[in-house]
């Protein structure tokens, strides 16, 4: 469980990073619920909701496959996947005005890294 630890590690630092950028946007808005309508507030509202819709359930497909005996290389690479994915999608979304590149790249590396993961997952379970 060590290297599923070391990215949901990594992910929690970026969780936080996140909901400090809401509470901030929050206290400096006088916002408790929504988003006040400002557009570029709710920008970093979705990258944390985003970012908690997505992360928690690629932890949960890597610590399978970490307790079912997955090669450490394949584990990294997975994690990479995953934290960069994020790392990107929550870059655009949160810290600029407009959707790019980073938004799409990190929704494909993300949900490469879920499906690749779900596949395996699911042929540790059909051979055991």
């Amino acid at each position: 469980m060590h290297i599923t630890a070391i990215y949901a590690a990594l992910l929690g630092f970026l969780l936080i990073f996140l909901s400090a950028r809401v509470i901030a946007g929050r206290r400096a808005g006088g916002i408790s619920l929504g988003t006040g309508g400002d557009p570029l507030f709710e920008r970093r509202v979705r990258a944390q909701g985003n970012f908690a819709e997505y992360a928690p359930f690629g932890l949960m497909l890597l610590l399978v496959l970490e307790t079912g005996g997955t090669e450490a290389w394949v584990l990294h690479g997975l994690g990479a996947l995953l934290l960069v994915g994020r790392l990107l999608h929550a870059y655009v979304l949160a810290m600029t005005a407009e959707d790019g590149f980073g938004c799409v790249a990190g929704m494909i590396l993300t949900l490469a890294m879920l499906g690749i993961s779900a596949a395996m997952s699911l042929r540790l379970s059909l051979m055991a």
